[in-house]
């Protein structure tokens, strides 16, 4: 329903071709091939791997304290706003698929085309101020599951997470394809975990289907509305949309139109399905905290430190809790991965300057480290829980200026040629971002009114 039909006779009627722009990542650029005279089921394994890098996004730690205080409080009752929020998502990374593949541009390479330099640099700086929220979310959460597995202290995990520029370095050596496998057998130790915790943790299953379908106590109560606004607001992340119109871009699609519809129509399909996962990961997180904390003496749990301690002994299983750090420490370095990329798409893309990735990674990472260090020296474990929360609303705030310039871009007849969103598709993509930008307005509003941490 997405994406748009192939249709060879438009194709040939109209003439459009691809235009051709400097390449994004121009080191992988096209560097997949995707066999076109192949069968559709080799077709789409050619082209499936980059929606697995998309997904980490979804299932990154900055989600985590959300979906346990969900669960923990209220239940079943706040799945129906995960699925919500992931089905908002399918439809974002869609367009941003459409963007990259029928511009050859990504999306700060496009922003830099259609907006004058000024505005391009202020979304620029908003791009990086996320890029840094979602690296401080990575380095929490990798700092914390290494104290939680092996009793590092916090500012020892955090200052170790300098060093995971060498994973990503060695990585890059061996092609496109070894990243996207790394990350896909990550997200499977991340589903293997969680699923153990589901059986362990014997939920109802009937709650549970009934918790996929909306309740109108989600409104009613106040408590319920904040933490479903801010499942709906910090889940879509806006690094990811810049990084998806780029790696896209890794396949070789020739720059005709039913071969773009073709590729468009597989991508579509690879992003849904990885997000699937992601689905079944916030969901399986939320479902956890339902079943073992809700309606007990622990119905307040929100923090990911304590509910590692009371995994266990709760559910009287030893796995339990190691297997949750395990897939805490997993997400941390997913999330590492996929946001040195998108750190290389946005500068690259909005400034047309390309700099050594260890240098790129490296300042990223140490502008990230130096608060994350402080807190935890100061403040331990209850600081670094506030200064997770503290990335997801700045995030949430960023998220509308990556938003409004995609569903603009790609509703432009003039940027995207037959491949412009539809009448339909462009109702649907603004009623989105009205939501959104909404949703995080409400969630930023009551943060700053309430407090962090409160």
């Amino acid at each position: 329903m997405m994406s748009p039909p192939d249709d060879a006779s438009a194709s040939e009627a109209s003439g459009w071709r691809r235009p051709r722009h400097r390449r994004s990542l121009s080191e992988v650029y096209g560097s997949i091939a995707t066999a076109t005279e192949a069968s559709p089921r080799r077709r789409f394994w050619a082209f499936f791997g980059p929606g697995l890098l998309v997904a980490v996004g979804y299932m990154d730690p900055g989600n985590w304290a959300t979906d346990l205080a969900g669960g923990a409080r209220y239940g079943y009752l706040l799945l129906s706003v995960v699925l919500l929020s992931n089905l908002f998502a399918m439809l974002l990374q869609h367009l941003a698929v459409k963007l990259g593949l029928a511009t050859g541009r990504d999306l700060a390479q496009a922003c830099r085309d259609a907006y004058p330099t000024p505005v391009a640099m202020a979304l620029w700086v908003l791009a990086e101020i996320a890029i840094a929220a979602t690296d401080l979310a990575e380095i929490i959460g990798t700092a914390l599951a290494l104290n939680l597995l092996f009793g590092l202290p916090l500012p020892v995990g955090v200052v170790l997470t300098v060093f995971d520029v060498a994973i990503v370095l060695a990585l890059q050596r061996f092609g496109f394809r070894w990243i996207e496998a790394v990350v896909g057998g990550l997200i499977a130790i991340i589903g293997a975990a969680f699923l153990y915790e589901i059986v362990v943790s014997q939920p109802v299953w009937a709650d549970v289907a009934a918790g996929l379908l909306p309740s109108p106590r989600i409104v009613t109560e106040p408590g319920a509305l904040y933490l479903a606004v801010g499942i709906l607001g910090a889940t879509v992340m806006p690094h990811n949309l810049y990084l998806h119109s780029a790696i896209v871009q890794t396949r070789q699609v020739e720059p005709d139109e039913p071969s773009v519809r073709k590729a468009i129509r597989y991508a579509t399909v690879d992003s849904s399905a990885a997000l699937s996962m992601a689905f079944f990961v916030n969901a399986a997180i939320l479902v956890l905290a339902a079943a073992t904390f809700h309606g007990t003496a622990h119905a307040d749990v929100a923090d990911i430190h304590d509910a590692y301690l009371l995994l266990s002994p709760t559910l009287g299983a030893p796995l339990a809790s190691v297997l949750f750090a395990v897939a805490l420490l997993a997400a941390g370095q997913n999330s590492t991965l996929t946001g040195t990329i998108a750190g290389q798409v946005v500068m690259e893309g909005f400034l047309n300057l390309r700099m050594k990735p260890w240098a790129r990674r490296l300042l990223t990472r140490l502008v990230a480290v130096i608060p994350a260090a402080w807190v935890a020296v100061v403040y331990g474990e209850r600081g670094t829980g506030e200064l997770l929360v503290l990335s997801q609303v700045v995030l949430s705030l960023q998220l509308s200026f990556a938003v409004v310039p995609l569903v603009m871009l790609t509703s432009s007849r003039a940027k995207m040629g037959p491949f412009a969103n539809g009448p339909r598709l462009r109702v649907l993509a603004w009623a989105v971002t009205a939501v959104i930008a909404g949703l995080n307005g409400y969630l930023l509003w009551e943060t700053v009114r309430n407090g962090l941490g409160s």
